[in-house]
């Protein structure tokens, strides 16, 4: 078995044209997105190791943000987490597995989470 690293960045905050329904269609809806990204991990990280050895957060928070293309309507919040899947995968060969939960925050009614979660391994 492969040693792996799991990186996180949850509960970004992500206004996205998304939705089905006539009044979503119009206007940016704000996601709340999470994302765990495995990685290949050498055998030991020293306190010098550098970087390299692992990846940016900051990739993964654009990943989430400006991969998004503007302008781009999303009828489902999969296909949102299926773009963000398939830019991680393009950034790095050492992505093995994204997982990617989306909440809807605009249909909550009484504080519930109301969303999706896709999980996606390197084929």
């Amino acid at each position: 078995m492969n040693d792996s690293l799991t990186l996180q960045v949850h509960d970004l905050e992500v206004q996205v044209l998304t939705g089905i329904y006539s009044e979503e269609t119009h206007l940016p809806q704000p996601l709340r997105i999470s994302l765990d990204v495995e990685i290949d991990c050498p055998p030991h990280f020293a306190p010098d190791t550098p970087l390299s050895a692992s990846k940016s957060y900051i990739d993964l928070r654009d990943a989430t943000t400006r991969a998004l293309p503007e302008g781009v309507h999303f009828k489902l919040i999969e296909g949102v987490a299926d773009h963000i899947v398939e830019t991680l995968f393009l950034q790095d060969r050492r992505v093995r597995r994204v997982e990617v939960k989306i909440i809807k925050l605009a249909i909550a009614e009484r504080g519930e989470s109301i969303g999706i979660t896709l999980v996606r391994h390197r084929r």
